[in-house]
């Protein structure tokens, strides 16, 4: 029975995707707003991009960060590392810190920035210079901007032995990254 009522809803949510492609946007929200509504990740995690884009509505990040913590609460991952540098941004560190933290361990660029400077400072984490100079070198490694003035900073204090396990760090922080990839795209195949 549930399958039944799942289904349209889906429909909507692609229905709802290709209007966005075709940059149709008031009609791709008209096709969110309902599965939204009935607690859709992905239409609740659309309409959030549609609010912080201001695509066919008026630009409100606080709704946009609305729709982000209910796509989040669901498990929508990319909603909940988008909710979780919102709350970030806006001064909730330790609100976002586990959201910060989940994203970097996929492997999130922007998170591993963030939690490698916290690392580094001792703000929200422990000061761990090993752990804060790995995460930049993959922040780094990803294209990230900001990581590599970031790294050239951090090498003027954190001593050449700690850099050198950061390397070895930042070897098994990859894989655990692609481990943690390969298992979302296992249970979204499922």
């Amino acid at each position: 029975l549930s399958a039944i009522f799942a289904a349209p809803a889906l429909a909507d949510v692609k229905d709802g995707v290709d209007a966005w492609s075709r940059q149709d946007y008031k009609a791709a929200i008209a096709q969110w707003e309902g599965p939204a509504a009935a607690g859709d990740a992905d239409a609740l995690f659309n309409l959030g991009q549609a609010y912080r884009l201001g695509r066919g509505v008026a630009v409100d990040p606080d709704k946009a960060e609305q729709y982000y913590a209910k796509a989040a609460a669901k498990g929508h991952l990319q909603a909940a590392d988008i909710y979780g540098l919102l709350l970030f941004q806006r001064g909730q560190r330790q609100a976002a810190l586990p959201y910060i933290q989940d994203a970097a361990r996929r492997g999130d660029p922007r998170s591993e920035y963030l939690l490698g400077i916290a690392y580094f400072n001792g703000d929200i984490v422990s000061k761990d210079w090993v752990r804060a100079y790995a995460l930049l070198t993959l922040a780094n490694g990803q294209g990230l901007p900001q990581a590599t003035p970031a790294i050239a900073e951090m090498d003027k204090y954190i001593p050449l032995d700690q850099r050198q396990k950061a390397a070895s760090l930042a070897v098994q922080l990859q894989q655990e990254a692609d481990q943690a990839t390969r298992e979302q795209a296992d249970q979204q195949r499922d």
